[in-house]
């Protein structure tokens, strides 16, 4: 059997409402409380620099108190006055409803029981008899009032000439960049190494863009009387994030897309990037997720199904008046008592190269997913209701790391990110498919963490926090607790499972891997492997000698120095998201074509492919 390539995460990006991702600064706010002082001054340093603050040594507790899961902030929307518009019948009651207009505001269509009459050059007076439908714009109050909000103070958009896109696409342009600056390698030295169709990129929103700049201003202008623009459809569309990674950061031009699994969707995407590199189709993978969804009409729909946490379900939890207002910094509980997810906002991006390629360029190396497993859950009652299919996952993705570490480690080396939504549901059978998975396996006290109680719930782009909150437990040595809950609830299974509100401190090189879980509407199951910096590195010293690593070392000292180059610049407010408009644009002229080999732009594409099905060749 001929060696597979192992996808390497050498960098990672992003921004949530945690803050930056990259450098492990979002996973730092989550931990803050355990961190050294060096490194809690690092943190905020970065959320300083993510929130436009100048002096962070005297705003630290404003910080803390403007990240994570909190009431809707006024930069989204007023909760509690939400514009909408209220059907209003009218009868004229024996006599016509009267009333003048401007001549232009007349509809095109006037209807048949209006009578209309001039009553000047300019306007005109309508009298309706019968009944008329009117819509009287108004406000009303939200029923969910909590979301995992960005840092208060940054918007993507000023960050870059940002044209009037959709906040998610603002939002994965920052993460892109962010995930391409923490590599630590220049773009152009990781072109020249590889082909031009080497590069995958596949990234994508599981609502798509729903604000009002993308899809929700293309079905709501001309209902609310206005003029849909060419902007809003092309847009808002799902795997618009990874088409604007191709066309305004990287410039590549190999493989690109979006898998949309709902919640699942990053996870998806990963699993593409990880087949490219293993069967040496893509050199480079760029995956990520943007979700933006944190406006009234997302979260109506949500809110609508019973899934959100809304503020008469908190009262009801912690035993308040109806006149109190609940902690909305605590809206997300998994595993405890609760009511429903809390909504939120993430861009993520990872960064994998091959080994190959990441021992040539001294690349650090974060981790590597070993494999995403994806199922379906066979026949359902519910679209909505959770099946057996992340029973598959999970076992298969527990599978995978007891094939590379063995079954001692499986057992005692290992821990699960998990779904953790915070719903009545979710805990129930989440924690039984980990419980039985963890019996089965014969492990004994399996770590689970739940990111979601600091964050919220970024739909698609959820495992890409649980993901880049992996690698911050490795840098760091601490399993993040669920810090919003009480105690777990009765109902949960864990008799195998060790979940804590506190901090868990542990040895990273004592973490082998890790399990991510989703699970998203309509059964879409994904679990994902990931192995540790230190797993790699002893899997790696056994496919090169011992020149090959010397020579990695020495390029790496390199590479983290511009790592740390780069995370300074982020923090002064020096560095800017890479944004190429116009640059660079190819055309047929640029292209060399004959039969074994294409050129493009000089750069060789091979067309020399040999068939999989050498065996069935009729020629």
């Amino acid at each position: 059997m001929s060696k597979q390539r192992l996808p390497v995460v050498v960098g990672f990006g992003g921004i949530n409402a945690a803050g930056r991702a990259s450098n492990h600064h979002a996973y730092g706010r989550m931990v803050q409380s355990a961190l050294p002082t060096a490194q809690r001054e690092r943190m905020f340093s970065s959320l300083a620099g993510v929130m436009g603050i100048s002096d962070p040594g005297s705003r630290q507790q404003y910080m803390l108190d403007h990240t994570l899961v909190r009431r809707v902030e006024l930069s989204h929307f007023d909760v509690n006055a939400v514009p909408w518009n209220q059907r209003l019948p009218t009868t004229s009651n024996g006599k016509p409803v009267s009333f003048n207009i401007k001549k232009q505001s007349l509809p095109a269509q006037i209807p048949f029981d209006w009578r209309v009459t001039p009553v000047s050059v300019t306007h005109v007076n309508v009298q309706i008899s019968g009944e008329q439908n009117f819509l009287l714009p108004t406000t009303r109050e939200f029923e969910v009032k909590a979301a995992g909000q960005l840092p208060t103070g940054f918007e993507p958009g000023t960050l870059y000439q940002s044209r009037s896109h959709p906040r998610g696409l603002q939002m994965m342009i920052y993460a892109a960049s962010d995930a391409l600056g923490s590599t630590g390698i220049a773009l152009d030295t990781i072109l020249n190494r590889i082909s031009p169709d080497e590069v995958s990129v596949y990234a994508g929103s599981a609502m798509g863009q729903l604000d009002a700049a993308g899809l929700g201003g293309m079905v709501k202008s001309r209902y609310n009387g206005q003029k849909v623009t060419s902007k809003y459809c092309p847009l808002g569309l799902a795997e618009m994030p990874a088409d604007f990674v191709n066309a305004y950061v990287l410039g590549t031009m190999g493989s690109t897309g979006a898998a949309l699994g709902a919640c699942a969707s990053f996870l998806y995407n990963l699993r593409h990037g990880i087949e490219d590199i293993r069967s040496g189709r893509s050199r480079v993978a760029f995956v990520g997720s943007a979700e933006a969804p944190v406006n009234p009409e997302v979260m109506e729909g949500y809110s609508a199904m019973g899934a959100l946490a809304t503020d008469k379900g908190l009262r009801a939890l912690d035993g308040l008046a109806d006149t109190v207002e609940p902690d909305h910094r605590r809206a997300c509980r998994p595993f405890a008592e609760n009511c429903g997810f809390t909504m939120a906002e993430s861009a993520q991006m990872v960064v994998l190269f091959d080994d190959e390629l990441a021992m040539e360029l001294g690349a650090t190396m974060f981790g590597a997913p070993l494999d995403v497993y994806v199922n379906a859950d066979g026949h359902k009652k519910s679209i909505a209701g959770p099946g057996v299919g992340n029973y598959i996952t999970v076992a298969k993705a527990a599978a995978a790391a007891r094939a590379i570490v063995g079954e001692k480690v499986l057992r005692t080396g290992g821990m699960v990110q998990a779904h953790g939504t915070g719903t009545p549901q979710n805990r129930i059978t989440e924690s039984e498919i980990l419980n039985e998975t963890a019996r089965a396996f014969g492990i004994e006290k399996w770590p689970v963490a739940a990111i979601k109680s600091y964050v919220g719930h970024s739909l698609g782009s959820a495992s890409g926090d649980q993901f880049t909150a992996a690698m911050g437990v490795w840098q760091h040595g601490l399993i993040p607790g669920i810090h919003s809950i009480d105690e777990i609830a009765d109902d949960v299974a864990q008799s195998h499972l060790a979940f804590s509100k506190e901090h868990t401190e542990i040895a990273p090189d004592s973490l082998a891997y890790t399990i991510l879980n989703s699970k998203g509407f309509g059964g879409n199951n994904a679990s994902a492997t990931v192995l540790s910096p230190d797993v790699v590195k002893r899997m790696l010293q056994k496919r090169y000698s011992n020149e090959q690593w010397k020579n990695w070392q020495g390029a790496n000292e390199a590479v983290r120095e511009q790592q740390q180059a780069y995370d300074d610049g982020m923090i002064a407010g020096t560095e800017r998201p890479v944004y190429k408009f116009d640059h660079g644009v190819l055309d047929g002229s640029d292209v060399e074509l004959a039969d074994k080999e294409m050129h493009i732009a000089g750069k060789a594409v091979n067309l020399d492919l040999e068939s999989p099905f050498s065996d069935m060749r009729i020629d």
